[in-house]
């Protein structure tokens, strides 16, 4: 399969939610999305590698290059999860990945700066959305903004 072939396009829509999981864990199919969209040049604002990409990379203890250089060579996702549980640093149990992932999609803003950042999007985006409090859900709304979704 080429690498070409199977990359989003993410100038035409955004990659899959970070809520989808793959092998329960949440961001990796959002990671593999914008790693092909990467390499086939067709990422545009989306960024491989990003700061909650780094939560994942951290947590099995992976490289992130290492990991798009598997993308490259055009392994589809099953392929691509199976070889991210046999060369992690980190080799989690199911309920570590479960755990793992449960924390991460309900994390918010960390820092006073990270929550002043936040509450300005949300306050020039959706002032009237009561309901983005995490990460995953600003970055949900913020891919259905940006291809031209309502608030």
């Amino acid at each position: 399969m080429s690498v070409n072939a199977s990359a989003p396009d993410l100038t035409q829509r955004p990659p899959r939610s970070p809520r989808v999981r793959l092998g329960g864990f949440v961001t990796l199919p959002r990671i593999i999305d914008k790693g092909r969209a990467k390499l086939a040049g067709r990422n545009g604002e989306y960024n491989y590698n990003g700061p909650l990409d780094h939560r994942f990379f951290k947590f099995v203890k992976i490289d992130q290059e290492v990991l798009l250089a598997q993308i490259a060579t055009g392994k589809g996702d099953w392929e691509l999860l199976s070889w991210v549980l046999e060369n992690a640093g980190h080799k989690p149990s199911a309920w570590e990945i479960t755990q793992w992932s449960a924390h991460v999609e309900s994390i918010g803003p960390e820092t006073l700066a990270g929550k002043e950042r936040f509450v300005k999007l949300l306050s020039e985006s959706a002032p009237e959305r009561t309901d983005i409090n995490t990460l995953f859900d600003r970055l949900d709304l913020d891919d259905h903004l940006t291809f031209g979704g309502k608030a």
